[in-house]
């Protein structure tokens, strides 16, 4: 029987997973994809913890990180088109260039 451990470990190791992704990309759009990564293992970790506490707290906190996930996706990649089609490039050493 999965129990309450097992989804924290699963939490935990997605987090871990995320941070790694995060902190060795160098392609914005792989960046995207680890931080997507990051809040599903909060996620992951909300509704666990819901779940054990008998509470519906952390799956209505869940929904909201889902929402604003989306919306930052949708943003995100507004940006990065808009960034391809001026640079040709999507690595993150092309963003050092930009000048304001």
């Amino acid at each position: 029987m999965i129990g309450f451990y097992h989804y924290m470990i699963l939490s935990a190791l997605l987090f871990a997973i995320g941070i790694v992704g995060v902190l060795r990309r160098k392609n914005i759009l792989m960046l995207f994809f680890s931080t997507e990564i990051l809040l599903n293992a909060a996620n992951v970790g909300f509704v666990a913890v819901s779940k054990f506490y008998m509470d519906l707290g952390g799956q209505m906190f869940a929904l909201f990180i889902i929402a604003v996930a989306a919306s930052e996706v949708a943003v995100g990649l507004g940006l990065l088109t808009l960034w391809y089609k001026r640079t040709g490039s999507i690595d993150l050493d092309s963003l050092n260039i930009m000048k304001g």
